[in-house]
């Protein structure tokens, strides 16, 4: 189900995420978390390696490590069972599952872009 569209925003609430490329470098189970998780480590180039918590369990390590993704980079980090969250990996609800859930499908660019680029 696709939610209603939000009220009109000012550029500046745009303008104030800080949202940037990188490559997944490392994808290790997370079994404390709440939902099923992995702890993903994102290369942001000039912005170092970030850690993220995220729910994309519907990936296996060996399909995210390599791959590119979009991220915020400036909400300021995240206690998620005793896991420093870093970064939000950007996502939206992909096709309902066997298993009843909805996967998350991360967004990321058409084609290879440096790491730590800015989308804008």
């Amino acid at each position: 189900m696709t939610p209603e569209a939000k009220p009109a925003a000012e550029y500046a609430n745009f303008d104030a995420l800080d949202i940037r490329v990188g490559t997944i470098t490392q994808v290790l189970p997370f079994p404390r978390a709440r939902n099923a998780s992995y702890k993903i480590e994102v290369d942001l180039g000039p912005l170092g390696l970030r850690w993220s918590s995220a729910q994309v369990t519907n990936y296996s390590p060996e399909e995210l490590l390599g791959s590119q993704v979009c991220c915020i980079v400036n909400f300021g980090a995240r206690n998620i069972a005793g896991f420093t969250s870093e970064i939000l990996i950007l996502g939206a609800p992909g096709e309902t599952m066997e298993s009843g859930h909805t996967g998350v499908i991360v967004v990321s660019p058409r084609s290879r872009v440096e790491d730590g680029s800015a989308l804008f």
